[in-house]
Parts: C-alpha cells; structure tokens; sequence
C-alpha cells in the first residue's frame, strides 16, 4: 500500500491535526519522534520514503477517524518480467486512468503478450483492495507504468567464429488503484 498524499491532507484539515499529532499515532519501536515527523511530512509531500507499512496506514487512519481505503493506494509489482519495456508501456498506456471493470475487458482482449503479465499485476492489486474492504465498482487504475529490468545478454555463433548479441530485456510491472473520490 501507499499514501495518496492529496486525499491525505484533506482528511487531515477535516481533522484539524497536525503533523505532531499525527507522527504520536504512528510512533512504534525502533522509531523515533523525529523519524515519524519526517515520515509524515514525506507522505504529505508525495514522497514514498520511508515506504509506509500497513501498521503506519492503519494507525493513521485511526487517528483520522477514517477508513485505511479512503487515503490509501493498493500497488502491485510484477518484476522481471520477460517482456520488452518498450512493448509493455504501450499496454500500461492502454489503462491508466480507466475502472478497473474496463481495464480487465481491455486487457482480456487485447493479443499482446504483455497484456496478460499486466492483468495478472492488475488482479493482484484488486485483491489487495478487496481485503482492505475497498470498493471493486469503485476502484480506478491509479498508477500504470513499466520499469526497465535487468538485460539478459546471450550470443549467437556465426560463420567464420563471429558472435552476434542477443539482449534478452526484462521489465517491471507496477499497477497501482485506488478508489475513485
């Protein structure tokens, strides 16, 4: 999971917390006052570092007085995935933004080889969602993009002792949703 840091600072105005206040709530051992007051202004700022754990959203949701669902983003990734990064964002493209029903219809019909890879980080998501009692109806693709992996790198003999390169690439899936405001 992630922070939606601009649905965050709304529930935090409606709150009217601080930013102390609100470091107190997620305060846990081996972390002090003044890391959780960084995390905090991070999270607010967009920032995904330190990486929130489940504990920290829940007991920032507690003190909200809200749902983990309201402010959260349930992210999947795939990685090393045998597929072009280049191919692959073309898939990526085709869903961002979209709900996740018409995301699902378009990736099942879709015959790139990639859209499959994609609909199985995109299920993944989905359930992350679905145990943290989100909405599914509700649910949009937040976040779809295609990180290059690690390059697989192969020869080919050829006449005369000659060797010609084969780069196998590889790529990472990150498909993020959240529920709809």
């Amino acid at each position: 999971m992630q922070i939606n840091s601009d649905k965050m600072k709304k529930l935090v105005k409606q709150a009217g917390l601080t930013e102390e206040q609100l470091a107190q709530a997620i305060t846990r051992p081996g972390m002090g006052e003044r890391e959780s007051l960084a995390a905090i202004r991070n999270w607010l700022q967009w920032r995904g570092h330190p990486r929130p754990k489940v504990q920290d959203i829940n007991a920032l949701a507690e003190a909200l007085g809200c749902e983990p669902k309201d402010f959260a983003r349930f992210v999947s990734i795939s990685r090393f995935q045998r597929s072009s990064p280049r191919k692959a964002q073309l898939i990526a493209d085709l869903i961002r933004g979209r709900s996740v029903d018409e995301a699902i219809t378009m990736l099942s019909y879709n015959k790139r080889r990639a859209a499959t890879q994609v609909m199985k980080t995109l299920k993944t998501a989905i359930a992350d969602a679905e145990l943290a009692d989100a909405d599914v109806g509700a649910l949009i693709v937040a976040e779809s993009r295609i990180d290059k992996g690690v390059i697989i790198k192969r020869f080919q003999p050829k006449d005369r002792g000659r060797a010609h390169p084969i780069q196998k690439r590889t790529s990472h899936i990150i498909v993020g949703v959240e529920e709809a405001a």
